[in-house]
């Protein structure tokens, strides 16, 4: 009897699996970003909002975030969870408020310098700000370097918004990607004859990257292909910072 049980469970169909949770950011993601030949990725807000179907699928897919729960994750699941929650709140918030020009013009209040530090989500019971993801959370929580390649703030000088989702199990691969990218376009590096003008995020966060212009460096050295290496190795003078604020839209 338990014979003919068992050949009959073989002959019913396989449950199908469960759709991934990052699977409806991947949607909007092939929809609304695409690369251009300047090297930046640039993201549609202006097609998302216009899409009331799209606009249900980021507010959807934000509400599966807040009630999933990272803490029971491992450690690179919890990663890509943090960052892909990052990423899809800064895109709602640029398709609500539709600033003109850039996400600093997003300021709840008079004194503020940008969006971050307000309350837009709540995670296992924990309110929390994009502020509160990036610094309280992901920075100190994991590789912090590479945290900034992972997360976007709207902006033509942030590292780009990836294709796709973040996910655990190509975590490292991708971070590595996403690193080598930045840091071999201007945006990352730039040569001149005075010195190296990199990212003000080499600056803003500089005890991240080592706590010093040395430790940046050896950081660029690290991802830089090897004309840009070179490069840097005859002439390590960081000369200047730069950051571009401009929407990354089309």
């Amino acid at each position: 009897m338990r014979l003919v049980a068992c050949l009959f469970a073989l002959l019913l169909p396989a449950p199908a699996l469960a759709e991934d949770l990052h699977t409806p950011w991947d949607g909007l993601l092939a929809r609304h970003l695409s690369d251009h030949p300047d090297g930046v990725a640039r993201f549609d807000y202006d097609a998302l909002r216009a899409s009331e179907a799209d606009v249900a699928a980021l507010n959807g897919y934000i509400a599966a975030l807040e009630a999933a729960r990272p803490s029971a994750m491992n450690e690179d699941d919890a990663f890509a969870f943090w960052a892909n929650l990052y990423n899809a709140v800064t895109v709602r918030l640029i398709v609500e408020a539709a600033p003109e020009r850039s996400i600093r013009q997003i300021r709840p209040r008079p004194w503020s310098i940008g969006p971050w530090g307000v309350d837009r989500v709540t995670v296992e019971g924990e309110p929390l700000s994009l502020d509160d993801i990036e610094h309280d959370i992901m920075r100190p929580r994991y590789q912090a370097a590479l945290v900034h390649y992972a997360v976007n703030c709207a902006s033509i000088g942030c590292p780009n918004l990836k294709a796709t989702a973040w996910r655990g199990e190509t975590l490292n691969d991708e971070l590595d990607a996403m690193a080598r990218a930045y840091v071999n376009h201007p945006r990352g590096v730039t040569v001149t004859e005075r010195g190296l003008v990199v990212s003000r995020i080499y600056r803003w966060f500089r005890v991240d990257f080592g706590g010093s212009e040395a430790g940046v460096v050896a950081h660029l050295l690290t991802y830089a292909e090897p004309e840009l290496a070179a490069a840097i190795e005859s002439n390590p003078n960081i000369a200047g910072h730069a950051y571009d604020w401009a929407l990354n839209q089309p």
